[in-house]
C-alpha cells in the first residue's frame, strides 16, 4: 500500500507532493554521488498545509514524511518515492522513524520552551535518513513568542531539513511563517471517499461506514469514531434532541446543563485513559517506593504532570463542546435544505423524523438565525466566555428562532 493511500479526496494535494518527493529524492541521489542536483525544483524546505478539520492535513503531512524519507528500490527505475513497504516508509507511518519529528499537543497552546526544543533539532543533521522532517499538527497553536522562535528556524533552515506545518487556515499562522512556507489547501473529502476508508482500512461494515461518513459530512476522524465508538454515538444522540427540548426557558436551561455535562463527560473519560497511565508511569520513573510514598523532592515534577493534565482535560472539554455545536450546526443545515426544497444530501438521516418536525414548524430565516447562535456561541467560547452561559444564551436565541 502506498504511502498515499490515506489521503483521501486530495488529488490536486496529492500531485504536487509526489513531484516534490521526486524532487527531493533527485537531489539527495545527486548529492551522495557528489552531482550537482537539478537547479529547478518542486521541493522546499517548509510547506504549510491547511484545511478544514477532518481534511486530513496531518495525515498528508505524514505521507509526504514517508515519501521523503523511501528508500525503495523501484526509485533507481523510475519509480514513485513513497512506496509504503521499505524501512523507511515503514518506520515514518508507525511514528519510530529517527528523523522524523511529530509535534501535537493536548493543551491550548505551543510555548516558547518546546519550541526551542524544535528548533535545536531542527539544526540537527539527519541520524540516518534522508531528510530531518519536523511536523508540527497544531501550528494554529503556537503563542506569538513561540511563533517568532520558529521563524528564524524557518527562515535559515539546515541543508536536509524540512518543516511540515498544519493549520485550519492560513490566517492561523503569523505572516512572517506563512510567507516562507509553500502553501497547500486541502478540501473536505467527499462522504463516499471516507465510508470507502472505513470499509478498506478499519473493516467497518458498509452501511455503518456510510452512515457515520455522512453525518459527520467527511469528517475522516470523527466518522471513524462514530462507527466505533458506542458513547460518540450516544453523545450525538443528546446533541441532536436538544433543537426539541427548547420549547420553553426551563426547558433551554435543562437542555443547555446537559449538553455541557456531556462534554464533561466525554472529556473525563479521555482524560482518565491517559492520566492514570502517566501519573504511575511518573511515579514508577521517580522510584516511589511499594507503599505509593515518593520520595522527597518530586513533588514539583507531579504537581507540574497534574497542572499539565488539568490544561489538557479544559482543552478536551472545549473540543468535546465545539464538536457537539458542529453536529448542531448539521442538523439545522438539513432543516434549512428541506425548508428551501433543495436536493443536496441530508447528513442527519437517522433523525429525519426530527428534521421535518422542525421544518414544518419554522421558516427559514428563522433556522437560519438558529444557525447564527450557534456560530454566535462558538465565537463566544472562543473568547473565554463561561461554557454554560454561552450555551444557555445559544438555547434561548434556538427557542426564539
Amino acid at each position: 500500500m502506498a504511502v498515499w493511500d490515506d489521503v483521501v479526496g486530495q488529488e490536486r494535494v496529492h500531485a504536487q507532493l509526489s513531484a516534490a518527493a521526486r524532487d527531493a529524492d533527485t537531489r539527495v541521489t545527486a548529492e551522495a554521488l557528489r552531482e550537482r542536483p537539478p537547479d529547478a525544483s518542486k521541493m522546499t524546505h517548509a510547506w504549510l498545509f491547511t484545511g478544514p478539520p477532518g481534511s486530513g492535513r496531518s495525515t498528508a503531512a505524514r505521507a509526504f514524511a514517508a515519501a521523503l524519507q523511501c528508500t525503495s528500490p523501484d526509485r533507481a527505475l523510475g519509480g514513485e518515492p513513497g512506496c509504503g513497504f521499505c524501512d523507511g516508509c515503514h518506520t515514518t507511518l508507525v511514528g519510530t522513524h529517527a528523523d522524523v519529528e511529530v509535534i501535537r499537543t493536548d493543551l491550548l497552546s505551543i510555548g516558547v520552551k518546546d519550541t526551542r526544543e524544535l528548533v535545536r533539532r531542527a539544526q540537527l543533521s539527519p541520524a540516518g535518513g534522508r531528510w530531518q522532517v519536523i511536523i508540527l499538527e497544531d501550528a494554529d497553536r503556537l503563542t506569538e513568542g513561540a511563533g517568532n522562535v520558529l521563524l528564524k528556524a524557518v527562515e535559515e533552515p539546515a541543508p536536509r531539513t524540512v518543516w511540515l506545518l498544519c493549520a485550519p487556515s492560513i490566517e492561523d499562522v503569523l505572516p512572517t511563517i506563512r510567507s516562507r512556507c509553500r502553501h497547500l489547501t486541502l478540501r473536505t473529502p467527499p462522504v463516499e471517499a471516507v465510508a470507502d476508508v472505513l470499509i478498506r482500512r478499519d473493516g467497518i461494515e458498509p452501511d455503518v461506514a456510510m452512515s457515520a461518513a455522512r453525518a459527520t459530512q467527511g469528517h475522516i476522524g470523527r466518522a471513524r469514531r462514530l462507527a466505533t465508538d458506542e458513547r460518540a454515538r450516544a453523545r450525538r444522540a443528546t446533541v441532536l434532541k436538544m433543537p426539541l427540548r427548547v420549547e420553553d426557558i426551563g426547558g433551554c436551561l435543562k437542555a443547555a446543563q446537559e449538553l455541557i455535562d456531556a462534554a464533561a463527560e466525554d472529556a473525563n473519560q479521555v482524560a482518565e485513559e491517559i492520566d492514570v497511565k502517566e501519573t504511575e508511569d511518573l511515579k514508577t520513573a521517580l522510584g516511589a517506593s511499594a507503599g505509593g510514598r515518593m520520595p522527597r523532592g518530586t513533588a514539583g515534577a507531579m504537581k507540574e504532570l497534574e497542572d499539565r493534565q488539568k490544561r489538557r482535560k479544559t482543552r478536551s472539554q472545549r473540543d468535546s463542546l465545539d464538536l457537539a455545536l458542529t453536529d448542531l450546526t448539521g442538523f439545522y443545515r438539513d432543516v434549512l435544505a428541506l425548508q428551501m426544497g433543495s436536493e443536496v444530501a441530508l447528513a442527519n438521516l437517522d433523525v429525519r423524523d426530527s428534521l421535518d418536525r422542525i421544518a414544518r414548524a419554522s421558516t427559514p430565516e428563522g433556522t437560519l438565525r438558529r444557525i447564527e447562535a450557534v456560530v454566535a456561541c462558538r465565537q463566544a467560547l472562543d473568547s473565554n466566555v463561561a461554557p454554560l452561559l454561552a450555551v444557555e444564551a445559544m438555547a434561548v436565541a434556538l427557542r426564539a428562532g
